[in-house]
This record gives structure tokens, C-alpha cells and sequence, in this order.
């Protein structure tokens, strides 16, 4: 009897307490969704049966329908908020950006040291370490490495050579692979001749047990940071931590041992590392942490984004003409696939822009609140601990911006073009301080990749792939659910 009275009594608790959160943006004059327990405005995070930039996009689009600048949302009990208007999304990013300068993601740099790295870390601890690694991603650094990118373009070249039909995901995998092991750690993998190394096979598992799994533990880090410092919930199991903080710390003990240095990412770590500047100097696992990222956003994205862009090639081969007489010619000029050519390639960066767009690796963007905030020109507000969503793929298919969306059309960012739009409805890397610190090293080496490619091989569809793709709904990152397969006729 007394159980069932504890039992009673907690449910009508937990009621009153979902149904008071749930009235949040009432009370903050913020129009809102209605929410339902126990999940709030959100899919089952357990079930997932829709894309989440897709679901997102129903909302974007139904509610600016409404005339709706920004809608209110709750993940569980948790509120959460979305701006639609660019000029709310311009404000949060960047004018008002001492409101919203964290994530809100989550990071143990304790129990779980590889989290607490650039894209999860806060406040003061993210300015510091943002400034120390600012001066190795810009273009002198790049251009240091791109002897690298050339040098793995072309063993993918080889590869897919001797492959027909790819699929191109799998095999650009290994192509940014072979990358980031080279300039992020300093190994030469070889991911075609050895697609089951160490290293790749430890990449490919931070994808299925890092990005992909512990829906649980995700969820509660997402819901409620402070319970799972707590708890001391690990989103990176054991095994993958040990790997990686032995790679480095190998690989940083050869090189100060026997006086190597390389032109790469990881050297410019260790010289960090060793700043006589307290305020520069880096730990071994600030290291670890910084080289891990790297790899998450150097690997997926990368590959993703270059899979993406030849599956639309494919589709388009008028694109894909256009685009290779480019590279014939300016290739021609330089007499080789330089640094300077890559950087003349104009109509190469507008085919990537559209890639981008139509399949941005980041759906949504994070945010939180750190104080209160009133929104301009309305008496709304949004609470401090309140987590942001910036809608970047409903913003990237809105057809006020970019006209029939889903068509492929390169010539949207010409410069003609791009100056007529509002500079925060095309966010793939983000905007303000908090934008991705490698995006010109994630671009450089898609490039790269597709150069090398291009001027080998004609991309056409294979019959196991579509005019259209499903992506699959377990993933945050925009994949293709059953691969892109293509054919590569050899030129």
C-alpha cells in the first residue's frame, strides 16, 4: 500500500513538473509548439523514423508560414528555442554574441578527456584555447600541408581505378582517412590497401558508438549537462580514448625524442605544447582532445561532403563538364595542381557552395543562453540555460532564398548572386566567433580530393543509387541511407 502511495504520488510529481516547464514560453511571450509528455515537441530520440533537419524544417516552414519570427520547442521537459528571421539568427551568432557564446554541449575533461575539446568547451576556457589554435588553420599553414593532400588525392585516384562501381562515401572515407592520420597524427595509414588498419577501424567506431549510439547517455548530456557531470557519463567509451591518447603521445615522443619535425597539424601542437608563453602552451591532453576533433570533423564531414558533391555531378554531367574544363585549364596554367591554382578555382568553390547547401554536416547548430535576454523590438525573452537551435538545413532549403531548392544549381553563389542574400541564411560552417576554426582546411582538402578525381574519371549513376536519396534518420550528419554508388569511366 505504501509503495503504491510512493508510486502515485511521484507520478502526480512528475506531472506537475512537465506541465509547469511546458508552460515556458507562455510565461516568456515566446509563441511555441505544444508540447506532450514525455518527450515535449521532440521524435523519440530511442525510435528515430525522420531526419532531424527534415523535422526541423517542418517546423521552420510551418510556422514562418504564420509569420513567426521564432518558435518555442521543448526537448523533454527542457525548453528549447528556435529563431527563424536571419536578422534573430545574425543577432545570436554575432551582434549579440556575449549571450549566446556557448554550445551547451557537453564536456568532462575529466572522466571523458577527448570531449573537452574546442567545439564543447565554454566560456573562458574556449576563448583561451580558441586563441591558441586560431594561427593553425590559416592559409600559410594550410599551404605547409598541401603536399600531404596531393600525395593521398593521388593514391584515391589508384583506387577507385581499380573499382567499378564505388561507393563513393566509403572510398572518400579513406581518402580523408589517410588525411587526417597524416596531418592530424602524424600516420601514414594507407586506408586503401589496408581498409581494416588500427586507425581506420578505430575511426569508423567513434562514428557508430560516439555519434551514433548511447542514445540514453546522449540524451541525458543534452537534457541535463550538470546531472551527467554527475553521473560522470562517458559519450566516448575506453577503448577509443586509450587509442587515441596513446597515438599521441607516441607519436609525440618520437618526434621530441629524435628531433623530427613535419609540416603538419600535429607539429604545430607539439610547438605549442612546448610555448615558453604559459598563456600558449598546450597539455598533452588539451592535444589529444584538439587532434580528436580534427579527425570527428575532418573524416565525416569531409568524405560526406565530397560524396555528396560527386552523387550531384553525377546527376548534373553539364555541371560536371563545366566544372572539369576549369580544372583542365587552370591546371594547364600552373603546370601542376598547386596551392595558388586550387585557390583560382572559381566555379570548383560555387559546385562545393551549392554541396553545402543542399546537405549541410551541421542540420542544426547549438547555442545557450548564459544570461538573459530580451529580444529586440519585443517585450520576449529568452532565459539563461535556454538552449538555441539555428535551423541551418531549413534555412538552406527555404525557397525565399535559394529558389527550388532541391534543384542543383551552382551559379546561386556567384559573387553576383551571393551579395544579394542575407549573409546568415548560408551557415554550413557557422558564423561569428564560434565559426568552425578548419573550415578552410575541410574545403581545401575536398578540393583537392575532387580535382584529382575529376580529371581521371566521368561520374555518372549507378542503378543501386536514385535521382533522389534517403537519409538516415539515426545519423546528425546528412547520410545517404544505402550508399552512393556511382560508375567512374576512366578519361
Amino acid at each position: 500500500m505504501l509503495l503504491l502511495l510512493v508510486f502515485s504520488v511521484s507520478i502526480v510529481v512528475v506531472y506537475v513538473y512537465f506541465k509547469w516547464n511546458f508552460t515556458y514560453w507562455k510565461r516568456r511571450k515566446v509563441p511555441f509548439i505544444n508540447p506532450s509528455i514525455p518527450f515535449g515537441t521532440a521524435e523519440n530520440p530511442f525510435a528515430r523514423k525522420e531526419y532531424i533537419g527534415h523535422r526541423i524544417q517542418k517546423y521552420y516552414t510551418n510556422f514562418k508560414a504564420k509569420g513567426w519570427n521564432h518558435v518555442g520547442l521543448y526537448f523533454f521537459s527542457s525548453p528549447s528555442y528556435l529563431p527563424i528571421h536571419p536578422d534573430y539568427i545574425r543577432n545570436i551568432m554575432s551582434k549579440h554574441f556575449r549571450y549566446f557564446t556557448d554550445r551547451g554541449t557537453y564536456a568532462n575533461e575529466k572522466g571523458d578527456p577527448l570531449s573537452a575539446h574546442l567545439f564543447n568547451l565554454e566560456g573562458e576556457k574556449w576563448g583561451k584555447l580558441r586563441k591558441k589554435l586560431t594561427p593553425t588553420f590559416t592559409s600559410g599553414k594550410i599551404k605547409l600541408m598541401f603536399p600531404t593532400l596531393v600525395r593521398c588525392s593521388e593514391t584515391l585516384v589508384k583506387a577507385i581505378g581499380k573499382s567499378n562501381p564505388i561507393e563513393a562515401k566509403e572510398l572518400l572515407g579513406c581518402f580523408t582517412t589517410d588525411v587526417i592520420g597524416s596531418c592530424a597524427f602524424g600516420v601514414e595509414c594507407d586506408s586503401f590497401a589496408n581498409p581494416d588498419s588500427e586507425f581506420r577501424r578505430y575511426g569508423k567506431s567513434v562514428f557508430t558508438t560516439v555519434i551514433k549510439g548511447q542514445t540514453l547517455a546522449s540524451a541525458i548530456a543534452m537534457v541535463n549537462p550538470g546531472l551527467a557531470q554527475w553521473l560522470n557519463i562517458k559519450l566516448i567509451p575506453n577503448h577509443i580514448t586509450q587509442f587515441f591518447m596513446k597515438l599521441v603521445h607516441d607519436t609525440v615522443s618520437y618526434r621530441e625524442t629524435n628531433a623530427l619535425n613535419r609540416r603538419d597539424f600535429m607539429q604545430i601542437l607539439i610547438d605549442l605544447k612546448n610555448s615558453k608563453s604559459d598563456d600558449d602552451r598546450l597539455s598533452i591532453e588539451e592535444m589529444a582532445a584538439n587532434t580528436f576533433v580534427f579527425f570527428l570533423a575532418g573524416f565525416e564531414t569531409s568524405s560526406t561532403t565530397m560524396a555528396f558533391c560527386l552523387y550531384e555531378l553525377a546527376k548534373n554531367p553539364t555541371i560536371q563538364d563545366t566544372l572539369r574544363q576549369e580544372i583542365s585549364a587552370i591546371v594547364k596554367k600552373h603546370q601542376a595542381v598547386t596551392y595558388e591554382a586550387v585557390t583560382e578555382m572559381k566555379y570548383l568553390c560555387q559546385v562545393l557552395d551549392e554541396t553545402l547547401r543542399k546537405y549541410p554536416p551541421a542540420p542544426l547548430i547549438p547555442r545557450v543562453c548564459i544570461e538573459d535576454y530580451q529580444i529586440p523590438g519585443s517585450d520576449a525573452t529568452i532565459g539563461k540555460g535556454t538552449r538555441i537551435y539555428i535551423p541551418v538545413f531549413a534555412l538552406h532549403h527555404d525557397p525565399e532564398y535559394f529558389p527550388n531548392p532541391e534543384e542543383f544549381v551552382p551559379a546561386r553563389f556567384s559573387d553576383e548572386n551571393s551579395i544579394q542574400r542575407h549573409p546568415y541564411v548560408y551557415l554550413p560552417f557557422g558564423e561569428g566567433p564560434r565559426i568552425c576554426i578548419g573550415a578552410r582546411f575541410g574545403l581545401m582538402q575536398a578540393k583537392v580530393g575532387l580535382i584529382a578525381l575529376l580529371r581521371k574519371f566521368a561520374f555518372r549513376l549507378h542503378e543501386k543509387t536514385g535521382s533522389s536519396l534517403q537519409f538516415d534518420p539515426t545519423n546528425l550528419i546528412p547520410t545517404a541511407k544505402n550508399g552512393i554508388w556511382l560508375n567512374a569511366r576512366e578519361l
